[in-house]
């Protein structure tokens, strides 16, 4: 299993990008910077999207998405809860503010709308996928993704304290996860659903007790401007764990 970060970051500039996932090439995990970080080529191998949630930064490149292979004919499956259905189907694919590629071209729509159950394991091309509601600001879901070799990874999405009913659901030998502040904003990070440093490593503390190892742990969705605080106690949650646990970036390739 082969996973690429598209995005890292929760804004973007001409050097980084909303968070996004490729795994495999064929296989993607959030849609903040998809269409900016692969070729057209590139676009066209994909065979589905998983979204953990309807905030903008996450499905932005959705509608992008739908006119690239609107216009090449091809086709993709979309996966996610009722409410990323709602805020698609309300707003971004209302006719109004653009072009509804749910329903065109009328004969065989480019894009397909999935609807997902957390808890229940689904096949999704090659892969078992298992989604799993995470605590954030509204209804959302991480994904563990399985392959047909038993390797895994868990993406948490956004998400903030509280992560501890996920690890007795999920294995993963990669885990991604948010870290979006450091830890000057802890009390912002729990009262909005984000993790800093410290929160985080109060949630990996409680998976080692739970699961008996720690993952290999990548952090996605960084504020840009918080970047070096971000990484000074990311090294020192590493140190004081003893556990790989590093900042994403744009292009960064992770083999399992």
């Amino acid at each position: 299993m082969k996973v690429r970060l598209l995005g890292a970051h929760n804004c973007e500039s001409s050097d980084t990008r909303l968070v996004s996932l490729l795994i495999d090439d064929n296989l993607v995990m959030d849609a903040g910077g998809l269409t900016s970080g692969l070729s057209l080529p590139e676009q066209l191998q994909i065979k589905a999207v998983l979204l953990t949630h309807q905030h903008y930064d996450h499905i932005r490149d959705i509608p992008a998405l739908g006119m690239n292979l609107y216009l090449a004919g091809g086709k993709i499956d979309i996966y996610s809860t009722s409410p990323v259905y709602n805020v698609l189907s309300n707003h971004l694919f209302n006719g109004e503010f653009y072009i509804n590629f749910m329903e065109r071209p009328p004969e065989d729509p480019a894009i397909k709308f999935n609807l997902i159950e957390p808890c229940q394991s689904r096949r999704v091309g090659n892969y078992d996928i298992l989604a799993i509601p995470v605590v954030h600001s509204v209804p959302s879901v991480g994904y563990q993704v399985s392959s047909p070799d038993g390797k895994s990874v868990f993406y948490t999405g956004d998400t903030g304290p509280g992560l501890g009913s996920c690890w007795e659901k999920v294995s993963p030998r990669l885990l991604v996860t948010e870290v979006t502040a450091s830890d000057r904003y802890m009390e912002f990070g729990r009262e909005s659903g984000h993790l800093t440093p410290g929160l985080l490593k109060q949630e990996l503390e409680y998976f080692r007790q739970v699961k008996g190892y720690l993952p290999q742990v990548i952090t996605v969705h960084m504020s840009p401007g918080l970047e070096k605080e971000i990484e000074s106690e990311i090294a020192d949650v590493a140190r004081e764990l003893n556990c790989p646990v590093t900042l994403g970036y744009e292009g960064m390739t992770v083999e399992l």
